[in-house]
């Protein structure tokens, strides 16, 4: 599906022959097959994976942390996005409808933007909040969060009616710029605050503070998305003139974008993985999917009590 993008002018353009996802690559359609995959797999886990992150952020709304309004906006993009993907094969082999290509191009587009811009939100929060703490207390009211984000969907929507738009030249240089510049930030971003946090904890002190394990956790799991989603279109499309443009727009695009658009169902099972408990599951659902930790934890707390014991 990611021919999509670089052959949007295509659709356009053509008069008689009707738009086919394999236009072009109609020999060489293993990386299109490869990102149909996995945005299939987004429809069956990522959308139910995103609504239970809102339905989650949206019960503990009385106790919010201070990024959960850039988590709750990144799933409902990624939520959006999902949904879009049977739009996508209808109108491909149904409708075939010019009015709907538009509105699947511009669903591309907020995937492109939203995803590495929310997550920029969401280190720069545990940036200030870990290495400039008293900095963070002075900007820790919600106006400040929120008008970042109506920041990034400004962004995000002017990006996707670009798209839209087309004919833009060297349009397609502007995501390139982008995911590198989002990409330099995060590494730089999360590696300061590890650093940081590592070098308070080796202070004399076994343990490390409640609130900075947390930002620990966060941080974490935002470098296994980074690595993960956002390293491969990073390291190949800065390089597109070293391919044939067949090899280019049939293969690397493809599988570049294709792990971008896994990140849909990446990013809300990382955060439900840092859950304590995950709400809204029957416990023996989750004991079923959990069964290797629950026996680790049964195991391990007897044992705490019995040298606790001995210790009195």
């Amino acid at each position: 599906m990611a021919t999509w993008r670089t052959n949007a002018t295509v659709w356009d353009n053509a008069t008689v022959k009707a738009f086919s996802v394999f236009d072009g690559c109609d020999s060489q359609v293993e990386g299109i097959l490869f990102d149909l995959t996995l945005q299939c797999i987004n429809v069956a886990v990522g959308i139910p994976a995103n609504i239970l992150v809102i339905a989650v952020l949206v019960r503990n709304r009385k106790d919010p942390a201070t990024s959960d309004i850039y988590l709750g906006s990144l799933a409902f993009m990624d939520a959006y996005f999902g949904s879009m993907t049977p739009i996508s094969f209808l109108n491909l082999y149904h409708w075939q409808s010019k009015e709907v290509w538009s509105a699947l191009k511009f669903s591309y587009g907020v995937k492109d933007t939203s995803g590495p811009l929310f997550l920029s939100c969401i280190c720069l929060d545990r940036f200030v909040a870990v290495l400039f703490p008293l900095a963070f207390g002075r900007l820790n009211n919600i106006k400040y969060r929120v008008g970042l984000s109506v920041l990034v969907f400004g962004l995000t929507f002017a990006y996707s009616a670009a798209k839209v738009v087309g004919g833009l030249p060297d349009f397609e240089k502007v995501f390139t710029g982008e995911i590198l510049a989002t990409f330099t930030w995060m590494v730089m971003c999360n590696a300061s605050i590890l650093w940081a946090l590592k070098k308070s904890s080796s202070v004399g002190k076994d343990e490390m503070h409640p609130m900075k394990r947390k930002a620990f956790k966060i941080v974490l799991s935002i470098l296994c998305i980074i690595v993960v989603n956002y390293l491969p279109p990073v390291a190949l499309f800065p390089f597109e003139d070293y391919y044939s443009p067949d090899v280019f727009r049939c293969y690397v695009q493809p599988v570049g974008f294709a792990f971008l658009n896994i990140s849909s169902t990446i990013q809300p099972l990382v955060y439900l993985s840092r859950l304590e408990k995950v709400p809204f599951l029957p416990d023996t659902c989750v004991r079923k999917w959990c069964s290797c930790v629950a026996e680790v934890k049964v195991k391990t707390k007897p044992a705490q009590n019995t040298s606790n014991q001995k210790k009195t």
